[in-house]
Formats: structure tokens, C-alpha cells, sequence
């Protein structure tokens, strides 16, 4: 995969996971419930060691990190916190919105995994990191539908 290519898709996870670790750390202040805490500082935690380990991998391979934050992103964090504030902190608003986030991290993790020529090491890392994006965003559909179900 030529440079820029690879560069542009990194750049392309780094904000997804930029905007969930800031979309966790909000949520966390915006609800009660101690469980949904946990549940969200755990994300925040996470998304911020996959975006060290990406960052990591760039600059091994001499990539350049965007520092502009993608449209897509500004407009996610806006809404996530429009979305809580609207809401009165309802549990399942909150979660509608983190599983809305999800759903967009499992997209493009999806598209970089289909990325033909990705060096060894870092498609193993996006691999390692999509199974955990995967089972957050089970987690918190399965937190929704609880929600939902009350």
C-alpha cells in the first residue's frame, strides 16, 4: 500500500478513536449510574491506548499523524454532547448515542481491515484493536437494550 494511502487511513482511525475516547470521557460526566461509569471510563481508557499503539506504528513507518480533526469527528462530539444535554443524562439517550459512536468505529475498522498491503505488523494491531471495538460495541448495545427494555 503506497504511503499516502496507508497515512490517510491511519489518520482515519486515529480520529474515530480520538472521538470515542472524547465521546466515553463525556458520557462519563453526563450520567448517574456508577455502573455506566465503569462501563464508559473503561472505553475511554482503551481508545486511548489503541490511539498510542497507531500513533506508534505511524511513526515507525514515518507516517505523519493529521493533526486537523476530521469534519465526521467534530460533528460526532458535538452531537454526543447536544444529545446528553437535550436528554436530562436519560441512560438510554446516552447509549443510543455511544452505540451510534460504535457503530461508526466498527465501519472503519471494517474499511481499514479490506486495505490491500498494509504492512504485517500494523494490520495485526488493527486486527487486535477491531475485536475490541467489536465487543464494546456489544457491550454497549446490550447496556441500550436493557435501557430500553425498562
Amino acid at each position: 500500500m503506497e504511503a499516502k494511502a496507508t497515512q490517510a487511513l491511519l489518520n482515519e482511525l486515529l480520529e474515530t478513536l480520538k472521538d470515542g475516547e472524547k465521546g466515553y470521557s463525556t458520557a462519563t460526566t453526563d450520567v448517574d449510574d456508577h455502573d455506566l461509569k465503569q462501563v464508559f471510563k473503561k472505553y475511554a481508557v482503551q481508545r486511548d491506548g489503541f490511539l498510542t499503539e497507531l500513533e506508534d506504528q505511524m511513526h515507525k513507518l514515518n507516517l505523519k499523524a493529521d493533526e486537523e480533526s476530521s469534519v465526521t469527528g467534530t460533528i460526532h462530539r458535538a452531537f454526543i454532547n447536544l444529545k446528553a444535554a437535550i436528554t436530562s443524562k436519560s441512560r438510554e439517550s446516552i447509549l443510543n448515542e455511544c452505540e451510534r459512536g460504535e457503530d461508526y468505529a466498527v465501519k472503519a475498522y471494517q474499511t481499514a481491515l479490506k486495505a490491500e498491503g498494509l504492512p504485517g505488523q500494523l494490520k495485526s494491531i488493527i486486527e487486535k484493536q477491531y475485536q475490541g471495538i467489536q465487543e464494546a460495541h456489544n457491550e454497549i448495545r446490550t447496556l441500550r437494550d436493557a435501557a430500553a427494555a425498562k
